[in-house]
């Protein structure tokens, strides 16, 4: 007799995961670095202060892309620590090669669903910063489940983040920068840092990017969202 356990819901991922391939100098970072650079979702709770060695203000990158504005704050703010979350090995590849070279010693990674890593291995109250840059937009009406900024995910990130630490979005969809407005102000426990319905400036720790600098070319406008976290 077979027991009727009911129906499984899988989550909606926000990410479609693409395989790309990496080059030569990519592949030699990622595989000389992850031991030592790379943290594992199986590990489970993180202590920040065991993994850097150090007690400083902890950032959390989610989808660092190809990962050259993460190395860069990181090498710009040496008084912080960076964990970078991404789902495509190259990215990931590309970071530990950017990390390498610049002989950073305060950036980890993982190559992991962002979800789950926030769930199994970040402590509560032990984040500065979570900053999540450009996210797919999911432009699609019918896709717009799919995107990652949702009221349930930023309730996660509060718990995450020490009291007044700060949760920094950036788009260049106005539609997404309108929904992230939405779900942000609706969200307890947070505070627009720009004012109520305020998009705020550019903070100078966050780079532009090649793909930001093209856009601008282009015409694309770019909105930052720095909320705090209040309770």
């Amino acid at each position: 007799m077979t027991e009727n356990t009911g129906p499984i819901h899988r989550r909606i991922k926000s990410f479609v995961l693409r395989t790309g391939r990496m080059t030569d100098g990519q592949r030699r970072a990622y595989d000389i670095n992850l031991a030592k650079l790379g943290l594992e979702r199986e590990n489970g709770m993180q202590d920040f202060a065991t993994v850097f060695g150090r007690e400083a203000p902890v950032v959390l990158e989610i989808g660092f892309g190809m990962g050259d504005s993460l190395a860069e704050m990181a090498m710009k703010n040496p008084e912080h620590d960076y964990i970078g979350v991404e789902v495509h090995t190259p990215g990931v590849g590309r970071l530990m090669y950017l990390v390498q070279e610049a002989g950073l010693n305060n950036v980890r990674t993982y190559c992991d669903d962002a979800v789950e890593v926030l769930a199994q291995c970040i402590p509560d109250n032990s984040l500065s910063r979570v900053q999540i840059y450009f996210p797919d937009p999911w432009h699609k009406t019918k896709h717009h489940k799919r995107r990652l900024i949702q009221l349930p995910f930023v309730e996660a990130l509060r718990s995450k983040l020490k009291l007044g630490g700060v949760v920094h979005l950036a788009t260049d969809w106005e539609n997404y920068a309108e929904h992230m407005m939405a779900v942000m102000s609706d969200a307890e426990g947070y505070s627009n840092m720009a004012g109520e319905q305020n998009y705020s400036p550019r903070p100078d720790y966050r780079p532009i990017t090649k793909f930001e600098k093209r856009g601008e070319r282009l015409g694309h406008g770019v909105w930052d969202l720095l909320f705090s976290k209040t309770a």
